[in-house]
């Protein structure tokens, strides 16, 4: 087992450990919350969004849309100065609904922003497999020949019968297509996953590690599920 000058010997690469091996540093992710909405609420693809989604029960108290892009930056490296001390460098974590919901001109405005802040080395795009296209993806592609870029697909579950249960409004089979299609273009592609969701035994959690194997992915977030007031599934 490998063990790092930074004293990681943990059997698997972290995201902490992934930075700094990539930057020499320790990087920290600053949540923003840019005003995006999603098609699975605003009747574009679907209305009332997953039946687990409270956007509120994880955003900080400084991330709120209300706010300027670069403000947020800003109050979120103050906010973690005090817990992350030897954090020098800064990823832009655009998190809440989805980040590429919205026309071309309007992301070039909001990523731009971001990537004009000191000590901002590149931003994290949470988004839906069904939000991008070739535009866009061309758009992040030309993007991260300067900056780190991520694009981080929700995706939850490899079972059709589990996303349509919580009303996810896409198949696996688009999710495939959106993550080859970001790899493809050299773009740093993410996936987050829920375990937990309600039909699903163990064997099934399981049994989804070969898919998950099979998409050209650099990192992979696992959620454990939560279940918050204010939801369907509450």
């Amino acid at each position: 087992m490998k063990i790092y000058p930074w004293g990681d010997a943990r059997r698997f690469n972290s995201y902490s450990r992934y930075f700094k091996e990539m930057f020499g540093t320790r990087v920290q992710k600053v949540t923003v919350h840019a005003g995006f909405s999603c098609p699975n609420r605003d009747g574009s693809r679907g209305i009332g969004g997953c039946t687990f989604c409270n956007n509120e029960a994880f955003s900080p108290s400084y991330c709120t849309p209300d706010k300027s892009v670069r403000r947020q930056i800003e109050e979120g490296v103050e906010f973690h100065a005090n817990r992350y001390r030897k954090a020098e460098k800064y990823l832009a974590y655009f998190q809440s609904f989805s980040n590429t919901h919205a026309r071309l001109s309007e992301l070039k405005k909001i990523y731009d922003q971001a990537l004009e802040v000191p000590g901002v080395v590149g931003i994290v795009i949470g988004t839906r497999p069904d939000c991008v296209d070739e535009e866009k993806l061309d758009y992040f592609t030309r993007l991260a020949r300067r900056h780190y870029v991520i694009i981080e697909y929700g995706i939850e579950s490899c079972y059709d019968q589990t996303l349509q249960q919580i009303n996810r409004g896409h198949d696996f089979q688009c999710v495939r297509q959106a993550v080859l299609a970001t790899a493809q273009r050299g773009i740093h592609t993410g996936a987050h996953f829920i375990l937990g969701l309600p039909g699903e035994t163990r064997e099934m959690m399981l049994r989804q590690t070969g898919w998950i194997n099979e998409l050209p992915l650099d990192t992979v977030k696992f959620h454990q599920l939560q279940i918050f007031k204010d939801t369907a599934m509450g």
